[in-house]
């Protein structure tokens, strides 16, 4: 690999010939290392870059042109780029203020601190438990795996080995038995 150009080293990277990318990053990773570090002035954010860097070499479809410039310019353009998409990340992250539960409680006029909307919320909670007690195992267990996990109608399915199609109609009736349940107990 080492008598090998930049241009037929891409050519083997975009084949996904791994011993390509390992001399390419041989001998670039001091020259994309300095660049990052001097742009972010932190070893650690220069480690990432560089790994973003050598992962976006390796996924790329277009990859090298060497009729567009030197393989070296578009080797720190690449950088360059990746920078500037850290940086950007950064300060997007760093203009966010987390406010924890205790913090959001002591806002006048929040809804938790309303104590009607505490009464509300628990009958709300008592009205879905009792309405469970209608559903089959299969049915609370797919209401769990879908509201409260984040689990897809397909990853259900795929889970249990059923077709899509049975699971949306299980969740149809769920939902079904869950608001008629809903409306009776509100109606007592």
């Amino acid at each position: 690999m080492q008598n090998k150009s930049d241009v037929e080293l891409m050519q083997l990277i975009k084949e996904k010939h791994r011993p390509a990318l390992e001399e390419l990053y041989d001998r670039y990773i001091k020259l994309v290392y300095s660049f990052s570090l001097k742009a972010t002035k932190d070893p650690d954010k220069a480690k990432v870059i560089v790994q973003a860097v050598f992962m976006r070499i390796w996924t790329t479809e277009t990859g090298y042109n060497p009729e567009k410039g030197q393989f070296v310019n578009w080797l720190l353009t690449i950088t360059r780029n990746i920078t500037i998409d850290h940086h950007r990340k950064e300060k997007k992250e760093s203009s966010f203020i987390a406010f924890g539960q205790d913090q959001l409680e002591q806002i006048p006029g929040y809804p938790a601190n309303n104590p009607a909307e505490i009464v509300s919320r628990k009958l709300l909670r008592e009205q879905i438990q009792k309405a469970y007690q209608y559903l089959s195992n299969s049915q609370i267990e797919l209401i769990q795996w879908l509201y409260w996990e984040g689990y897809t109608l397909r990853e259900i399915a795929d889970m249990k080995k059923e077709p899509i199609g049975t699971i949306k109609s299980r969740l149809h009736q769920t939902l079904k038995i869950l608001r008629n349940r809903m409306v009776t107990e509100m109606g007592e």
